[in-house]
C-alpha cells in the first residue's frame, strides 16, 4: 500500500504571483522523476525558444498566450494541455496575464494522455 504521508497538496491559486520586470517561476513539487513549475507572465513577456532533454507538459490555468511547439504556433487558452516530447524546440509569449503549470517527466517512459 502506498505511503500516504508522502502525499503532497499545493494550492496553486495562492502561488500565483506576477512581476513587471520578469517571469515568475516557482517549483511547487519535485521528486526524482517529476518536477512541477508554476509560471506567471505579464502581457508581452516571453520564454525564448529552447528545448528540454525530457518530456514536458504545459497546462494553461489563466490567460492567453502563443505556444510555439516546433514550427507550429497554438493559441493557448485556459484548460489547454500541450505535450512536448524530449528535444522539441518550444517558446511561449503571453498575450495577457498568463499562468501555466509545467510538468517535467524525468522517467524513462513517455507520458500517455488518453483522449475522450
Amino acid at each position: 500500500m502506498p505511503d500516504e504521508t508522502k502525499a503532497t497538496h499545493v494550492q496553486l491559486e495562492g502561488a500565483v504571483q506576477f512581476a513587471e520586470r520578469g517571469i515568475v517561476s516557482k517549483t511547487v513539487y519535485e521528486s526524482p522523476f517529476t518536477k512541477l513549475v508554476l509560471f506567471c507572465f505579464e502581457p508581452g513577456q516571453a520564454l525564448s525558444e529552447h528545448a528540454a532533454p525530457f518530456e514536458a507538459v504545459i497546462h494553461i490555468l489563466q490567460g492567453k498566450a502563443d505556444i510555439k511547439l516546433g514550427d507550429k504556433v497554438y493559441q493557448g487558452v485556459p484548460g489547454s494541455l500541450y505535450v512536448m516530447p524530449a528535444g522539441l524546440p518550444h517558446a511561449v509569449t503571453a498575450k495577457e496575464r498568463f499562468v501555466f503549470l509545467l510538468t517535467m517527466n524525468r522517467a524513462s517512459q513517455p507520458v500517455t494522455i488518453k483522449k475522450g
